[in-house]
């Protein structure tokens, strides 16, 4: 585990998982040049890019942030035992997860609030834990904050066709619908302040309800952009999209004014899937941007 302070509020990585997607880039990010890919394997790999095999290298992970005295998850993983026919790399997870979350001094039932940036099957798993054949809250004393257009565009009853496909299938089903049925979850639109340090905002694209998480503490501001980028490389190229992006155009254009607000405003960028250093301040570079510097993370201590 991993830490930074900003401002007044803590943020702690939380691993569940971290390797290879069994994705080449090619695959993973279609309209990427290959060369970008080729001229920075000296800072891609290893922790973005696995040499030996040319297969990405992704990490699974959730930031647990201290706020104003409550305890916020922000994404909740794969989750073990989860059913995933179509996605083989995530089903039947068996992980450390909620153990690691306990190392950080976090029981389940301490979290507060838990943030889904969006309904992906890797950002809802541990929403619910299995308890005998039912799917329960893992979090039963959180509330839920899910944005409402990935709800009701997840949502099986409203027949939506997704890019997906039958990716995300069982998704909904055991962990998001058991979570809303015992009237956990907060559906949002528009906006919903945390807190004094803490925003959320739509941030369509990826998903018609994919959000940012906008930290401003003191001198200190981030923004946790779930999957905006999978990869470093989209920060030198803003118009890369990786291939599960359900709305290409509004997806380019989300991640550019966002990335276009962290370099104006010296944020740092806390993206859900890159391992390594995990954040980074990002620049304008011409029309595109550039990694300035990574995030100053530093061993967990109970103290932090």
């Amino acid at each position: 585990m991993e830490q930074i302070v900003l401002g007044d509020v803590s943020v702690t990585r939380i691993r569940e998982y971290y390797g290879s997607v069994d994705m080449t880039p090619a695959a993973f990010f279609p309209q990427s040049p290959a060369d970008v890919w080729e001229d920075g394997a000296d800072w891609l790999v290893p922790d973005f890019l696995d040499s030996a095999t040319g297969i990405v290298n992704s990490a699974i992970q959730t930031w647990l942030l201290r706020s104003e005295g409550r305890t916020i998850l922000v994404d909740t993983g794969v989750g073990n035992h989860k059913e995933r026919p179509y996605a083989p790399v995530w089903s039947r997870l068996e992980t450390d997860f909620l153990a690691n979350l306990a190392r950080a001094g976090v029981r389940p039932e301490d979290v507060d609030i838990v943030i889904n940036t969006h309904l992906h099957i890797d950002h809802v798993g541990w929403n619910t834990r299995l308890d005998g054949r039912e799917w329960v809250p893992t979090f039963p004393n959180a509330t839920y904050l899910m944005p409402k257009d990935d709800f009701d565009f997840w949502n099986p009853e409203n027949g939506h066709r997704p890019l997906l496909g039958r990716g995300n299938q069982n998704v909904f089903e055991d962990s998001v619908a058991p979570v809303h049925r015992a009237g956990l979850t907060r559906l949002w639109e528009k906006g919903h302040r945390i807190d004094a340090n803490l925003r959320l905002d739509p941030a369509p694209g990826h998903t018609p309800g994919s959000s940012v998480l906008t930290l401003t503490s003191g001198t200190d501001s981030a923004v946790f952009v779930g999957d905006l980028l999978h990869s470093p490389v989209q920060i030198l190229e803003p118009d890369t999209n990786s291939c599960f992006c359900e709305d290409p155009a509004g997806a380019r254009a989300t991640r550019r004014r966002v990335l276009g607000w962290a370099a104006d405003h010296t944020a740092l960028v806390i993206p859900a899937h890159l391992g390594g250093h995990g954040a980074a301040e990002v620049v304008r570079e011409g029309s595109a941007f550039a990694v300035k510097g990574w995030a100053p993370f530093t061993p967990y201590t109970e103290q932090g």
